[in-house]
């Protein structure tokens, strides 16, 4: 018997996703296994960057909720494309100018990128403005503790405390978690699973003040099962699961 062909996805394109998610879902769940974990306990993300509003349309099919982009001109046309999509949580992970944040909290439910004290005070005054609670993750710069500080952006982990302190007391904001990204330099490289479990330390401590930022944020494709061994609650993954880039027109 011949498959039919759907009209609306003539390349396949919904099936090399299932397909790409059901093989990122055994991975989480086998990393959930052999650290004890149950599988709730880790939330996939999926980063749709550089990806057309149609393949965000097609995972939400596939029950996908939770969805992240890094650039705020690709990210803002897409989120009002899929607007009607009302129970799709957008998260920001990328480096965020602060000229960007009136726009980004529009649609943005997190802002995973929160580094510095000027971009709290902009997203706490465009959140009061837009009258929306943007919940906030710190991200952490683990390379700054050797001195190797990389251009991923993130704050120093002694940076930590104060700058939570700023995030949990500015209206309009909720301080979530943690954040960070494997670092290529300094004494973690290469070092994928000790960076993730560092970041835990840094989230128990920080939970001593705040006990509702309880959410980890660490780990993509290449290293989504060294984050969920240390511990992580949430895992960003795009190129697993969107695979290259279809061509576009």
């Amino acid at each position: 018997m011949t498959e039919l062909t759907d009209p609306a996805d003539p390349g396949g394109r919904k099936a090399e996703l299932a397909a790409n998610l059901a093989q990122v879902e055994e991975r989480i769940s086998a990393a959930c296994a052999a650290a004890g974990r149950k599988r709730d306990d880790v939330t996939l993300i999926v980063v749709t960057k550089t990806y057309p509003a149609s393949d965000v349309r097609l995972l939400h099919e596939l029950g996908v909720r939770q969805v992240a982009e890094n650039r705020d001109q690709d990210a803002a046309p897409k989120a009002a494309e899929c607007a009607d999509l009302t129970d799709l949580r957008w998260h920001f992970v990328g480096q965020l100018q602060t000229n960007k944040v009136r726009s980004v909290v529009t649609y943005s439910d997190l802002v995973q990128s929160v580094d510095r004290d000027r971009l709290v005070t902009a997203l706490s005054a465009a959140a009061v403005k837009a009258e929306r609670e943007v919940g906030c993750l710190i991200q952490v710069a683990l390379d700054a503790e050797s001195g190797a500080r990389g251009d991923r952006g993130g704050v120093a982990p002694d940076g930590i405390e104060q700058l939570a302190r700023l995030v949990a007391d500015a209206p309009g904001l909720r301080l979530d978690g943690l954040m960070t990204v494997a670092p290529l330099a300094g004494e973690y490289a290469g070092r994928e699973r000790a960076a993730f479990e560092r970041l835990m330390d840094l989230s128990t401590d920080l939970r001593r003040a705040h006990p509702a930022a309880n959410m980890v944020s660490a780990g993509m494709s290449a290293d989504l099962e060294e984050a969920v061994a240390a511990g992580a609650t949430h895992v960003r993954v795009g190129t697993a699961v969107l695979g290259v880039r279809p061509r576009l027109g």
